[in-house]
């Protein structure tokens, strides 16, 4: 993976659930790891047309919405993932969009995971653009993802790109 931490060194308390005594609810957190499964999936071509017949990214895509809906607890969810393994053998958007896949299941666990799944999926596009529409190609993928975003977490994950755009490789300036 690369070698930039996106995650902050100080835990922002809008992304630690109430009962860890932050201040996100269950149902966001929720949100958030549908929005970002929603972010991976959207390049999830990127890793199918270079492994087609590795599941695994899909997998855990499919874990991080099963966590979502109840049905997986955060252990089990973490446990079905293989997105990152499936990256390593990779590189450029292929690997993006495996990683992608990974943050998005990490969000079960760690809710500011959120921003990782999107990040990486602008840097997969970003990746696959023809020469010279690398940022053009990284702008329409982030305003995409903005759409998605549901209206209960959007003024939170917004905040958080502004945040935290400086150590996501600069991805969210669209």
């Amino acid at each position: 993976m690369d070698a930039t931490v996106i995650l902050p060194k100080d835990r922002d308390p809008r992304f630690i659930t109430i009962r860890r005594e932050g201040t996100l609810t269950d149902s966001d957190h929720r949100l958030l790891a549908l929005w970002a499964a929603a972010c991976a999936e959207h390049v999830l071509h990127l890793f199918e047309s270079v492994q087609p017949s590795d599941p695994r990214p899909r997998r855990t895509i499919e874990s991080a919405r099963a966590w979502a809906r109840g049905e997986m607890t955060m252990s089990q969810a973490r446990a079905a993932a293989g997105a990152n393994a499936a990256a390593r053998e990779l590189s450029g958007a292929a690997r993006y969009a495996a990683y992608a896949a990974g943050q998005a299941v990490a969000v079960s666990h760690v809710a500011s995971h959120e921003l990782g799944a999107a990040a990486y999926g602008i840097k997969a596009v970003r990746a696959a653009a023809p020469a010279g529409e690398e940022d053009r190609a990284g702008r329409l993928e982030c305003q995409w993802q903005r759409e998605q975003l549901p209206e209960a977490i959007r003024d939170l994950v917004l905040d958080d790109q502004r945040l935290r755009n400086g150590i996501c490789w600069s991805v969210f300036d669209c």
